[in-house]
Parts: C-alpha cells; sequence; structure tokens
C-alpha cells in the first residue's frame, strides 16, 4: 500500500473535514438553521454545494459505469437531464422556493399540502425517508468502493467510516456544514477530473485513439442510440428529460434552494450551477469513454472505472485527492440526504419535536444509522451494490411522488387530501412494479411513475370536480388543438422510431464488434502460489489446501492456468543375505500422482521414480483460448478478448492432492521395503499479459 496515497487522501480528507467543522462558528442552534442555514446562503455556495449533492458517488461511481456499458448514447442522459434540470430550475424551484419562504417549511414534503403534518405530508414524509434512505445507501456504497479499489480496504469498513463522518458532518454545523463543504470539494472535484480526463485522453490517443478503441471493442458503443430498445427511441430519451424534471423531487436538493432567500438568489444560483454542471458532466463523460478503452475485461466491474483509471494513469498524490474527492463527494451528499430526511421527519411526520434541537439530532442520527444498514445489506445481495441502479430507483421514484403534485400546485390546482394521496401511491408502486418487472432495462421508471400520477390526477379531477380544469388556472385545450398539437408531436417521432426500427444497431450481445485481422502478443509469467516438501504414505492421498489471497496482487493478475512441479526420489531399504550381489536390491519405479483443482478447473499427472538421482513430473491446467495468440482472423476485439481475459475464474482456493503409489522390486535373498515418499511441490500460477494490434 502506497503510504504517499495514504497521507494525500488523509490531507485532503481533513481539509474538507476543516471546512465543514469551521461551519461550527457562524452557526445558530436552531433547527431552522440546522435544516435551512437560517435561509440566508450565499447563491453561488448553494449552486456549488448542489452541483456535488446531485452528482455525488452517483456521478464518480454509477454515471461512468453506466458510461462504460452504453458507449456514445450515454449523450442522450447528459442533453434529456440537463433540458429537464434546466425546467426545474427556471420554474418548479421559483414555487418551491416561494412557497417555502412563505409559509416557512423546511421539508419538501410540507409542499404537497397547505398545511404542516397533514395526512399527505406525513406519507410524504415516510416515502422520503424510504427512498432517501436507499440514496445515502448508494452513496455510503459508493464511497465504500472507492476505498476497496484505491486501497484495499474492505467495502464494509469504508461504509462504516462514511457513516461516522455523515454524522460528524450533521452534527457539526447541519446543513450549513454541508453546504460548505460541498463547495469546497465541488471545486477539487472539477479539478481533479479535468486532470484524470487529460491524462486518460492521453492514454488512449487523443479523441482519435477514443474512438477508433470504442469501435474496436463493438460497433455499438460507438453508435448515438442503443440497440434492441423494446419501447422504441423516443420514450427511452424523454425518460431522461423526465429524469432531469425529477431533480425538483430530490429533497437533498431542494434543500439547496430553500436556504436562498430572494428570487433573485435563486437565478444567481441557477447560473453558477450550470456554468459547473455542463463542463462536469462533458469531463466525467469523457473518462467514462477513456476508461472502456483501458479495461476492456469482460468480467471487469464497470462501477470501479474511475478510481481504477486514477490508480493506473495518475501519481499517488493525486490518487489521493481523487479518491479524496469521490469520498467526500459521497459523504457530503449522504449528509444532505439525511438532514432532508431529519427535516421530513420532524416537521410532518412528528410536528411536537420539529423545535426541539436535540431530538432533531437524534433522528439524525437514528436515519444514518438505517441508510447504513442498507448498504451493508445490499453487499450481500446480488445487485444490490449498484449504486447506478439505487440512485435510478431513489431519483426516479422521489421524482415520481413530487413532481406530478409540484406540477398542479404550480399550476393552481389544489387537490386534496384523498387526491393527493393517491397520486403519490400510484406513482411509488409503478416504479417499483415497473423495476421489478424488468422493464427498467429499457425506460427508466420516470415514465411510468410520472405518467401514472398524471393518469390518477386526471381520474380524481373528474371524480372530485369535472367542472374544474385539471390544469388549475390553464384552460384545457379544444379538440381540434389537441388533434394539431398531436399531429406536431408524433409526426417527428414516427419518422424517429421508423428510422431506429429499419437501421438501429443490433444487438450489442450478439454483435462483438467488427471482424478483422490482428497481431497478438502474449507475454506468459508465473507467480508462486505454495510449495513444500511432504512425505506421503503408500496408498494415502495427502490434501494440500492453498488460496490465492496469498499472492500479493493476486486480484489484478490474468491467472490464465496453474502449474505443480512434483519432486522426489526413491528411499527403499534393503535386507538379506543376497544383497551384496550387484543388482539384486533394484527397486521397482513407484508412482507418484499429483492433482491440483479450482473450481471448475482440474488437472491430474502421474510419474515415476527410478533408482537414483531426483525425478519429477508436471501437472498442468490452462483455462484460455490460446488459439487467439499469434495471427489471428476472422474475429473481433472483443471476441479475443473474451478469449484471453478469464476474469476471476483463476482466482479463489486451490487443492493439491498428493497420491504415492509403492513398489517394492527386490530378489530371492533381497528383500526391499517402502513406506512411501517424500515428494517437494511447488505451485505456480501462469499469467498472461497481452497486446493486440491490427495485422
Amino acid at each position: 500500500m502506497d503510504l504517499v496515497l495514504i497521507g494525500s487522501f488523509i490531507l485532503f480528507m481533513t481539509a474538507f473535514a476543516g471546512v465543514g467543522l469551521a461551519s461550527m462558528f457562524v452557526k445558530e442552534d436552531t433547527t431552522d438553521d440546522y435544516l435551512v442555514a437560517g435561509r440566508g446562503m450565499n447563491p453561488a455556495l448553494a449552486a456549488l454545494s448542489a452541483v456535488s449533492t446531485w452528482n455525488s458517488g452517483y456521478m464518480f461511481i454509477g454515471y461512468i459505469g453506466f458510461t462504460f456499458t452504453m458507449g456514445y448514447s450515454i449523450i442522450w442522459i447528459g442533453l434529456g437531464s440537463m433540458l429537464g434540470q434546466i425546467v426545474a430550475w427556471a420554474w418548479l424551484y421559483k414555487f418551491i422556493q416561494q412557497s417555502a419562504n412563505d409559509r416557512g417549511v423546511r421539508s419538501l414534503s410540507s409542499l404537497v399540502s397547505d398545511v404542516t403534518g397533514s395526512p399527505e405530508a406525513k406519507l410524504a414524509a415516510i416515502l422520503s425517508v424510504l427512498f432517501l434512505a436507499v440514496y445515502a445507501a448508494a452513496q455510503l456504497t459508493s464511497g465504500g468502493k472507492a476505498l476497496y479499489v484505491m486501497l484495499g480496504w474492505s467495502e464494509v469498513f469504508g461504509i462504516l467510516i462514511g457513516f461516522v463522518l455523515v454524522v460528524a458532518y450533521c452534527y457539526a454545523g447541519g446543513i450549513r456544514a454541508s453546504i460548505w463543504t460541498d463547495a469546497a470539494q465541488s471545486s477539487v472535484m472539477i479539478i481533479g477530473s479535468s486532470l484524470l480526463c487529460y491524462v486518460a485522453l492521453q492514454e488512449v490517443g487523443g479523441f482519435s485513439g477514443l474512438h477508433s478503441g470504442l469501435a474496436s471493442q463493438n460497433a455499438n458503443l460507438t453508435s448515438i442510440v442503443p440497440a434492441d430498445l423494446n419501447f422504441g427511441v423516443s420514450l427511452w430519451i424523454f425518460a431522461f428529460f423526465l429524469g432531469g424534471l425529477s431533480v425538483a423531487g430530490q429533497p437533498q436538493v431542494v434543500s439547496r434552494v430553500m436556504t436562498l432567500g430572494t428570487d433573485k438568489d435563486r437565478k444567481t444560483a441557477m447560473l453558477w450551477f450550470f456554468v459547473w454542471q455542463t463542463p462536469f458532466l462533458l469531463i466525467m463523460t469523457l473518462i467514462g469513454f477513456a476508461s472502456r478503452v483501458v479495461f476492456s475485461g469482460a468480467d471487469f466491474d464497470p462501477e470501479l472505472s474511475l478510481p481504477m483509471l486514477a490508480m493506473e494513469t495518475l501519481g499517488p498524490i493525486w490518487v489521493g485527492l481523487i479518491l479524496a474527492s469521490i469520498f467526500a463527494a459521497t459523504m457530503s451528499t449522504a449528509d444532505s440526504q439525511v438532514l432532508a430526511c431529519t427535516a421530513a421527519f420532524t416537521d410532518d411526520v412528528m410536528p411536537s419535536i420539529s423545535q426541539d434541537h436535540k431530538k432533531t439530532k437524534i433522528v439524525t442520527l437514528v436515519i444514518a444509522a438505517f441508510a447504513t444498514a442498507i448498504s451493508i445489506f445490499g453487499l450481500y445481495v446480488p445487485g444490490g451494490d449498484s449504486v447506478f441502479l439505487l440512485v435510478v430507483l431513489a431519483v426516479y421514484g422521489l421524482g415520481s411522488i413530487f413532481v406530478p403534485i409540484l406540477i398542479i400546485r404550480w399550476a393552481g390546482y389544489q387537490p386534496d387530501t384523498i387526491h393527493t394521496m393517491a397520486m403519490m401511491l400510484v406513482a411509488i408502486f409503478s416504479v417499483l412494479l415497473w423495476s421489478i418487472s424488468g422493464f427498467g432495462e429499457d425506460i427508466f421508471p420516470s415514465v411510468p411513475g410520472m405518467g401514472a400520477a398524471f393518469i390518477t390526477h386526471i381520474v380524481m379531477n373528474q371524480l372530485r370536480s369535472s367542472d374544474v380544469s385539471p390544469l388549475g388556472r390553464y384552460e384545457l385545450p379544444n379538440y381540434r388543438t389537441l388533434a394539431v398539437g398531436a399531429m406536431v408531436i408524433l409526426a417527428p417521432v414516427a419518422a424517429v422510431e421508423t428510422t431506429y426500427f429499419i437501421s438501429g444497431p443490433d444487438s450489442l450481445e450478439s454483435n462483438g464488434g467488427p471482424s478483422g485481422d490482428w497481431l497478438v502478443e502474449g507475454n506468459f509469467g508465473s507467480e508462486q502460489l505454495s510449495d513444500g516438501i511432504e512425505y506421503v504414505n503408500d496408498g494415502e492421498t495427502l490434501a494440500i489446501d492453498m488460496h490465492t489471497d496469498s499472492v500479493a496482487g493476486s486480484e489484478d493478475l490474468n491467472v490464465v492456468g496453474v502449474r505443480v512441479t512434483l519432486q522426489y526420489s526413491e528411499d527403499e531399504s534393503s535386507s538379506g543375505f543376497g544383497c551384496g550381489i550387484p543388482g539384486a536390491s533394484n527397486p521397482d519405479p513407484d508412482t507418484i500422482t499429483g492433482t491440483i483443482s479450482n473450481a471448475e478447473n482440474n488437472g491430474s499427472s502421474s510419474g515415476q521414480n527410478s533408482g537414483d538421482g531426483i525425478s519429477s513430473h508436471l501437472v498442468e491446467v490452462e483455462w484460455f483460448n490460446e488459439s487467439l495468440i499469434g495471427n489471428v482472423s476472422g474475429v473481433s476485439k472483443s471476441d479475443i478478448i473474451d478469449g484471453l481475459e478469464v476474469g476471476n475464474s483463476g482466482l479463489g482456493p486451490y487443492i493439491l492432492e498428493i497420491s504415492v503409489t509403492v513398489e517394492t522390486g527386490g530378489s530371492p535373498g533381497c528383500s526391499n521395503s517402502d513406506n512411501g515418499e517424500e515428494v517437494e511441490y511447488l505451485v505456480e500460477l501462469i499469467t498472461l499479459e497481452y497486446t493486440i494490434e491490427s495485422a
């Protein structure tokens, strides 16, 4: 472990923590200051905090992993979500800020009704706590993954460190500490990611090398739309717009808006937000592309791309900066979410303690512990440690709960309690059912979630009072206007879908990229796994256990086989009157058998000793496609990688079994005795490094 890396990480983390703790000197010991910073936050600081809070560990871990998988089609997430965020900042945030300031509320859940603590507000608060806890768990998981890759620490240990820091941030200065820390690390985040982006582009040969590297792996990685979308490309893109709009349904981001005093402050914060968010999104996209070119193994975890890329391309000081940025971003976002949960719980679920500062902090501690438990539990559930999936579920769940209600209330419609609760419950069930069904792989659950909420609104409006416009102060358009609008929208959509159906890319799974002629050079190496000397009795099978964890850096090795060398001699003893006759005591050769096994890979081989000297034989097992070494034609680059990069199949426990069958030999008047043999063994992992060039 590099001490410089650890020192750099601790230095930057200490600096971030110092910024947050400094807020203690200006805070006021009130619940209002704890949760909304007294509504007097500087717009630039609030905006920088919103950038960091919105992106967090999701951008460093989840988004990079998704970019790694999707290739160029990731551009639609950036464009769609950015447009949705502009709409949220320009209209919905204005409504949120004005309503919150006029009513003095501190939580998003309070805005679903005109009365704080109403039944619908309680429901919104409970749902907020549940989804934000999942969201916070994703942040803790991100930090744990980063520490695991860069320092080799257990993910559980990283999660627990995150829990301690989250509680420390919250107790130190509440949302003020969170915002100050966010603003500081947002600046460092941009600097560190810009440096990594520059170095990564140099590593892959610039933009041309980036493009050719992606194309050589899979042609679909350079397509601007993905393959085999069951619901078409238009709805797929629209889901990302709704995802961006869902930022207005994220209590941890909305809380930043609530810290602003005036509408002018909101506009200033909006400008700062997009000045920082736009280049950061572009930089992270390029890093995701570069990581796909550098790490092309079939069993590589895409969500480890950024920390692994930093380890490969940067010096230890800068790696420490990147690690600190990732960890600080995840922890600072997690504490924002915990504080948002606290505001929702104290203001709407238990308003009786809303002004009790000490009890508010106890609620904060309980919620942080709950999120930590979810994060640790997810490590032991298949797919439960996917940062991207956890964030998608939380973002679109919260967006579907809040955004439709905020839109109709912004339009002037006043839904009653049953109306509001029906919209929220239908939205959340739609999101969960859509995610469970597997359709979320084609369309993110923002479409069914928000769609179901708006449909419920229209139905409830008709049941409640059909003479009231479902658009509030806006009248419904007449049928002719609706028909014309439908044609204006449907005509280009139909054209896009037809084009996609006719000329869209083939499946990523079925297309391994363009076939060609390649020169593949392989460099084989070996790493000692175990050695020793054992006496094996006749007829006995001796089992020796070993594990690749004993080999330093084994997780970074491409282990394609194992080799066992067995050495042995002959140690028979002779007795009898006739042993002095030449050749009378000659031994018969013994048979020594070695078997090595690892998971489904195993091999066995036998050899025999001789009367004098050392004898030996090899037991060798390999599990790669050796025909892909040398001049290779008619296959894609990704096919070659799949054949040579065996992932984790060569790691884990091994068992070496040695057995001996003796033959005594001798002659009349000279008897031989042999109870077994002393066998020396050496077990080596066979490793393979390779290069692929166009022939």
